[in-house]
């Protein structure tokens, strides 16, 4: 037995009703934030811009919201959650590290203890899975019959 199917018969028998509230939250989290990255997207490219990892990375303030709009919107349906999360975090860990970090969690438009949040979330949801209501749950059954 594989180590990722390990992972799935754990969380499967493991996985309470009210995860789903919390994945569903998290996935309503990202769209939003989605959303207001397209509203205000000179504020994304000036977030990008005070990193000085990535040169020229303006091509991110365009693949950012649309990441999040859709990884957002799979992880409330609970569709690919662990294939969505992997893809979100390190775009979470750039918020955390270069961007947010350089403010401080006490700074007064700070998205620090938010960012770190999510974060922590999409690293749980990669390891459980999107849970017993959602559509890879769905499906699953769906297979086996």
């Amino acid at each position: 037995m594989s180590f990722i199917q390990k992972i799935n018969d754990w969380s499967s028998k493991h996985n309470p009703k009210w995860l789903v509230a919390i994945r569903i939250v998290l996935g309503l989290c990202l769209f939003v934030k989605g959303l207001g990255f397209i509203k205000n997207a000179m504020a994304l490219v000036e977030y990008i811009s005070t990193t000085s990892l990535i040169e020229n990375a303006s091509w991110l303030a365009t693949l950012i919201p649309w990441l999040h709009l859709l990884g957002g919107s799979m992880i409330i349906v609970g569709l690919f959650t662990r294939l969505v999360s992997l893809v979100q975090i390190p775009i979470l860990l750039g918020a955390v590290f270069f961007v947010n970090a350089r403010k401080g969690v006490f700074a007064g438009e700070s998205d620090l203890l938010f960012s770190i949040i999510i974060l922590v979330l999409l690293i749980f949801f990669l390891l459980e899975g999107s849970g017993r209501i959602s559509l890879d749950n769905y499906f699953a059954k769906s297979e086996k019959n």
